[in-house]
C-alpha cells in the first residue's frame, strides 16, 4: 500500500530535504506509464517518447526536442552538437555544468572557462573581456547559462541579463545554451512561460525528475538540425533506449501538469528560511525558488556534524563545504514537515 506521495505506507517518517530529485512519481504518472503506447526508440521510434519531445519543444518555444536519460546528458549533447574540439565554452564560474559536469570536457574536447558572477549571473564586463581576441587563442563557440542556478541557492537569472548575454553572443556568431534543469521553477518565480526564458537561447535542457516529479529523464530542445545531430550523438554515447515510452509517459505528465504546483515548493522554502533565520546563530538565504542554503559557521559545529545530528532527528540534509547546508523543498514537503525541520534545528542548537 502506498500513501499520497507514492511511498510505502509503513515507511519510516523522514523529512527529506536533500534534493527535489527524491520526488516520487504521482499516481497519474503511474497510470500513464501503464497505458503508454510503446515502440522501439532505436528503430522506428517510440510514440510516447515522440509525444514528449514534441510537447516539450512547443512548451520551450523550440522546433524539436530529444528525450535523454538525464539533464547531464542533455547538456553534454548540446556541446557535442554545437562546439568543435579545441573550442571554448564560457559559463558562470559556479555553474553546474562547470563544477559538477565538467567531466564532459573529456568527451567533447572543448574547454570550459568560468566567468565570475553574482547570484549565478556572470559579470558582463568580464564576459566581454573573455571574448576579446587577445584573451585566448581558443575560439569561443558557446556561452552557457543556468536558471534557476543551483550553486547560487536557486536564484533566477533576470530576463534582461539573459537578453544581454544573448546579444553579446549573437553579435559574434556564438551559440547560447541554457542549463534549465529547474527552468520551470525559474519561470514560476518570474510569472512567465518557460518559452519566454528559452527564447534567449539556441538550445535548452530541462530536467523532468526534480520538482516535476518524473522518475527519470530530461529533454534537450533546439532547432531541427541541432536536435537531429544530438539524436545521432545520443546513440553514439549509449543514450538510445528501447521501449522508453514507459518513462516518457511520466515525463509528459510532469511537463503538462506538475509545473503548476511549483509555487507551493517556493512557499515552503520561504517558510523554512524564515524559521531558521529566527534562530541566530543560523543564517539562511532568502530563497527565490525551492533551495535554501544555511550558514552554520557561527554555531561551533561544522556541516558534517549538523548533517549527522539532523539525520538522527529524522531530517535529511546535505553539506555544502564545511560551513553550509543545502535544503531543498519539493512536493513531499508539507508545512508540517517544515515546522518539524525547524524544530529539529532548534533542538540541535539547544543541545549544543
Amino acid at each position: 500500500m502506498r500513501n499520497e506521495h507514492g511511498e510505502a505506507a509503513d515507511a519510516p517518517t523522514v523529512v527529506d530535504l536533500r534534493s527535489d530529485t527524491v520526488t516520487r512519481p504521482t499516481e497519474a504518472m503511474y497510470a500513464r506509464m501503464r497505458s503508454a503506447p510503446l515502440g522501439d526508440d532505436g528503430l522506428d521510434a517510440d510514440p510516447t517518447a515522440c509525444a514528449l519531445e514534441e510537447t516539450a519543444a512547443v512548451m520551450l518555444g523550440k522546433a524539436a526536442g530529444l528525450f535523454v536519460p538525464s539533464c547531464t546528458m542533455g547538456n553534454l549533447l548540446a556541446i557535442l552538437a554545437q562546439v568543435q574540439r579545441s573550442e571554448q565554452v564560457l559559463l558562470e564560474a559556479q555553474a553546474h555544468m562547470l563544477q559538477t559536469e565538467r567531466g564532459a570536457a573529456t568527451l567533447t574536447g572543448a574547454f570550459l572557462y568560468g566567468i565570475a558572477g553574482t547570484d549565478g549571473a556572470m559579470d558582463l564586463d568580464r564576459l566581454e573581456d573573455a571574448l576579446r581576441p587577445s584573451a585566448s587563442p581558443l575560439r569561443t563557440a558557446m556561452i552557457a547559462l543556468e536558471t534557476s542556478h543551483n550553486a547560487a541557492g536557486g536564484t533566477v537569472l533576470p530576463p534582461d541579463h539573459m537578453a544581454a548575454v544573448a546579444g553579446i553572443a549573437r553579435a559574434r556568431g556564438i551559440k547560447v545554451h541554457l542549463d534549465g534543469a529547474r527552468l520551470f521553477n525559474a519561470a514560476t518565480h518570474l510569472g512567465v512561460a518557460p518559452a519566454d526564458l528559452a527564447a534567449h537561447v539556441d538550445t535548452v535542457s530541462l530536467c523532468l525528475s526534480k520538482g516535476l516529479s518524473a522518475p527519470v529523464g530530461a529533454v534537450l530542445a533546439g532547432d531541427g538540425p541541432v536536435i537531429a545531430a544530438a539524436r545521432r550523438l545520443r546513440k553514439m554515447i549509449g543514450g538510445t533506449q528501447r521501449q522508453v515510452g514507459i518513462v516518457a509517459a511520466a515525463g509528459l505528465e510532469a511537463i503538462t501538469v506538475m509545473g503548476a504546483r511549483l509555487a507551493e515548493d517556493h512557499d515552503r522554502a520561504r517558510q523554512l528560511s524564515d524559521g531558521l533565520n529566527a534562530m541566530p546563530p543560523l543564517a539562511a538565504t532568502a530563497p527565490q525558488t525551492n533551495i535554501v542554503q544555511v550558514d552554520v559557521s557561527r554555531t561551533g559545529w561544522d556541516s558534517a556534524r549538523w548533517v549527522a545530528d539532523l539525520d538522527a532527528a529524522g531530517i535529511r540534509s546535505r553539506p555544502l563545504g564545511a560551513r553550509r547546508l543545502r535544503l531543498v523543498t519539493h512536493r513531499h514537503i508539507a508545512p508540517a514537515d517544515v515546522d518539524r525541520a525547524v524544530a529539529a534545528f532548534r533542538a540541535c542548537l539547544d543541545a549544543a
